[in-house]
């Protein structure tokens, strides 16, 4: 490779000339020398930018008369599509050719559909010898199997085309084309049936020599789902663009085509042969689960079979290795629990822990994997195996659970007595107590064993059963409550008595498992007292959900009871007040409440309904109809002292009064003066955000502001908003809570 020489400095160059004292007296000829080879290197150069000007001049001149050409062209192209957009302007008779036109294309599409509706018949004849003959031998090599799906598919294609071009014709005629057609459906139907067997006999087929079946099985999804897709964006763009745009297109106009998902549907036949071949397997020895367990060596035959030669018959994109990897993984997993689940003898558990173990082995040296392998085989609790009595004590606590919910909830729906009332004078039931006996019973056993894995298992046993219970007792109380709403006259009554009981029975579970919690955690490793733990906490919540579940239920009754007199509420029957009616009922079922619930759950249910309250009556005032000033603001303050007199009998007064204090503020916001209304609310939106929408309805329902008023004071509020920077507040307020209805619904409410 050729190197590029250093650059001479000037030093270097004279250094050259004048290497010897006798040089100097050169000094004069070197000079003239250098003068000679500049005078020549500058005339080079004069003449080379010469030569380069000229051709820039040049080039400048071909790019003018380039530009102008190509102007030209287009002004000609642009006459051009004028005329042809319109050559009536030039053809004085392109009407009339139109028209013969448009008649000729008639005459032949008609010809060639009645040629086509002719030789269909005898078309069909051939095809529905040749899917027999292929059918009859599903392993066999499909040897007529793109033709027939050639064929098919444009006698589908003719089908769609004539159908679409018939939606004009009148019904008799459509019906006469369907029962042209039918025949032909019925061989699609048929062949879409063929179809699906060959992607249910996929490795049988490859196993009897005829990969090249599956090749062209899988080339005739990748023709249809392209059909699909074409089919699908025609379907798209006449739903984005007009009528008159789309229907210039031939194949928008003739798109009828029944989208077909084969490959969606052979992945799906795939996965049900695989679901049926297990079924088959484990059905066979059912009744022997060893023997099954024994036999399973054909998985792994598959697996290798798979890989070696159905993989290469397919594309990439089908991740066809794993797709069945995952479904042979997941299916077997799903009949190792059925086999499992099927109360085995401890001598099968045993032979299932080691084929398990083996199994893994196994998959490995195939080099499947490990995230085809999710998730583990029974979840991954191989060791449960081992504790095959630990399976028995689990039994015997879902039967005992089981009795003892099926008669708790019978009393609770049937109601035919009062509650108990426990020794504390509160009611209750026996479930709870009942239930931890059992629970501790278990646990001791398990503790017994002296293996924290054991006991951990137990205690998430119990969770579960306990998790299962509370849910139940949920969906009860739902059911009770809703027949108590629609029905009250075909319920039993007592249903207040006996959310009470419940409720009082969820707290005194949930100290029965604080107890167990505090009771267990000494005696295992931190490796088991962290899952001990989890469980437990995650049944005292779900016991206090429960009883969360009773109060708001509690509250529910107390609301639905209050309907009738709530609908008044901000209506004309409200002016005569009717709070008082609202607050004696309530009274009334807090006396109840009072007597008979866990101090702890009342606490909490008198919060709730204090919010409860204070979200019906601001939901009443935020739709209400024209309020008559200063009416309107003097029983709102009547109804405060009221409902605050006696919620004050019910919690602290300190606590009350920070809870009204909304109503204060928008009591204050009624009472404003137009021009002083943003002063009030803007001590509203410091604490409960601008609420904008709230406001609105608020100003509006001001009998002493006009619309002109209303509208100053929102631009005074908007602007008051917007120059703050109000925002709602970090912690979602009682407003958050206030639902505010359209004009519509406001005005079906007061009509």
């Amino acid at each position: 490779m050729a190197t590029t020489a250093a650059p001479v400095s000037a030093a270097q160059a004279i250094g050259e000339y004048l290497q010897s004292p006798d040089d100097l007296v050169k000094i004069s000829a070197y000079r003239k020398k250098l003068e000679k080879e500049k005078a020549s290197i500058h005339a080079r150069l004069k003449n080379g930018v010469k030569e380069q000007l000229q051709a820039t001049r040049e080039g400048l001149r071909k790019l003018f008369n380039t530009r102008d050409n190509v102007q030209a062209i287009k002004d000609e192209m642009a006459a051009m599509e004028r005329q042809c957009m319109d050559p009536d302007n030039t053809v004085s008779t392109f009407d009339q050719i139109s028209r013969v036109s448009m008649v000729h294309r008639n005459f032949e599409s008609t010809e060639e559909m009645v040629n086509n509706l002719l030789e269909m018949a005898e078309k069909l004849d051939v095809l529905e010898k040749l899917l027999t003959q292929d059918s009859a031998d599903i392993l066999g090599p499909a040897e007529n199997l793109l033709f027939i799906h050639y064929q098919l598919n444009r006698l589908e294609a003719f089908r769609n085309h004539t159908m679409h071009q018939a939606k004009q014709a009148s019904p008799s005629s459509r019906a006469t084309l369907q029962r042209w057609f039918e025949r032909l459906n019925h061989v699609i139907a048929t062949f879409d049936e063929y179809i699906l067997e060959l992607a249910r006999n996929i490795l049988p087929i490859v196993r009897a020599g005829y990969p090249d079946v599956v090749v062209r099985l899988i080339k005739i999804a990748e023709v249809e789902g392209k059909e699909d897709e074409k089919a699908i964006v025609i379907r798209l763009v006449k739903k984005a663009a007009k009528w008159s745009a789309a229907s210039k297109f031939k194949s928008m106009q003739a798109n009828a085509r029944v989208i077909k998902h084969y490959r969606s549907k052979i992945t799906k036949a795939i996965t049900d042969s695989i679901r049926d071949k297990f079924h088959k397997a484990y059905e066979r020895d059912k009744q022997n689960p060893a023997t099954f367990l024994s036999n399973l060596g054909w998985v792994y035959q598959d697996i290798i079979r798979i890989e070696e030669d159905v993989v290469p018959c397919f594309p990439t994109e089908y991740e066809i290795y794993s797709l069945y990897i995952r479904e042979y993984h997941k299916t077997l997993n799903a009949t190792i629990k059925t086999l499992a689940a099927s109360g085995p003898e401890a001598g099968v558990l045993l032979t299932l822990f080691e084929w398990l173990k083996e199994y893994k082995a196994n998959m490995k040296e195939l080099r499947v994997p490990s995230d085809l392998l999710e998730p583990p085989l029974l979840d991954g609790k191989d060791q449960s195996l081992i504790e095959d009595y630990l399976q028995l004590i689990i039994k015997k606590l879902d039967e005992w659970s089981a009795n003892l919910l099926k008669t708790e909830i019978a009393e609770f729906t049937k109601r035919e007595e009062p509650p108990e009332i426990d020794n504390d004078g509160l009611y209750g039931t026996q479930g709870a107590v009942i239930l931890f006996q059992m629970v501790n019973q278990q646990v001791d056993l398990a503790t017994e064993s002296g293996q924290g894995a054991i006991l951990a298992r137990v205690v998430s046993e119990t969770n579960r059963v306990m998790k299962g219970i509370q849910d139940q007792w949920v969906k009860t109380v739902e059911v009770e409550f809703k027949k108590q709403i629609e029905k009250p006259d075909e319920v039993a009554g007592g249903l207040v008595e006996y959310c009470v009981a419940l409720a009082n029975d969820q707290v005194k579970s949930a100290d029965y498992a604080e107890a167990l919690l505090a009771r267990l955690e000494p005696l295992v490793s931190e490796k088991y007292r962290v899952t001990i733990t989890e469980r437990l906490n995650d049944a005292i919540d779900g016991y206090l959900d429960v009883a969360k579940k009773c109060t708001q239920t509690l509250i529910d009754m107390i609301i639905n009871d209050l309907k009738p007199a709530t609908k008044g509420l901000f209506q004309q029957v409200w002016y005569d007040g009717i709070l008082v009616q609202i607050v004696e009922t309530m009274r009334d079922y807090m006396a109840d409440y009072q007597s008979y619930l866990n101090p702890s759950l009342l606490e909490l249910l008198i919060d709730d309904l204090l919010d409860a309250f204070l979200v019906l009556y601001l939901n009443a005032l935020a739709n209400s109809p024209k309020l008559r000033m200063p009416a309107a603001t003097d029983r709102i303050r009547e109804d405060v002292g009221l409902s605050f007199t006696f919620f004050s009998t019910l919690k602290p007064v300190k606590e009350v009064e920070q809870s009204f204090e909304v109503i204060e503020m928008i009591l204050a916001l009624l009472e404003a003066s137009k021009d002083m209304v943003f002063l009030s609310f803007w001590s509203f939106a410091k604490v409960h955000g601008p609420n904008i929408n709230f406001v609105e309805g608020l100003m509006k329902a001001r009998g002493d502001l006009d619309r002109s008023a209303v509208s100053e004071v929102l631009e005074s509020v908007k602007r008051k908003v917007k120059e703050e920077g109000l925002t709602d507040p970090p912690e979602p307020t009682i407003m958050k809570k206030v639902n505010i209805q359209n004009s519509f619904s406001r005005f079906l409410r007061t009509n």
